[in-house]
């Protein structure tokens, strides 16, 4: 039987989306084939890649990639991790998609000291990771 394949979408595929791939992958690779990408490709945040390390688990190996229309159309869920990637996703012509949205603040974006920004970094990182455990979850039931 072939594995579901879960695309991950967000503006620039340089930290949230790159953090669910990152968990889903550690957590539910068993289950699911799983792939990550952008509107653009802003390349991979260093601060992302030093959260996830934090968590376990091994990102820094991973690229920046621009959404891919065959990916994206033979996939079996596509979720978003920002409006703008939501608003602005192609349209998938795979019928029987399931899309989601699950939005999260951009941890880029944040301002403050580094600890402040490290922050920010880590409770972006754990709530996809609560995320990616309900989802890794429900392909088991």
């Amino acid at each position: 039987m072939t594995k579901p394949l879960i695309y991950f979408l967000c503006t620039g595929n340089s930290c949230r989306s790159q953090m669910a791939e990152g968990f889903m992958k550690a957590l539910g690779g068993h289950l699911c084939e799983v792939k990550s990408a952008g509107l653009e490709a802003h390349g991979l945040n260093p601060r992302a890649v030093e959260a996830m390390k934090e968590a376990g688990v091994d990102i820094s190996s991973h690229t920046s990639d621009v959404i891919d229309p065959d990916i994206l159309n033979r996939a079996a869920y596509v979720i978003t991790l920002c409006g703008h990637a939501d608003e602005h996703c192609p349209v998938v012509s795979n019928p029987g998609v399931i899309r989601w949205h699950w939005g999260f603040d951009d941890p880029a974006k944040a301002t403050g000291t580094e600890e402040e920004i490290r922050e920010q970094f880590r409770a972006v990182r754990d709530a996809i990771r609560s995320r990616v455990e309900m989802l890794c979850r429900s392909l088991t039931e």
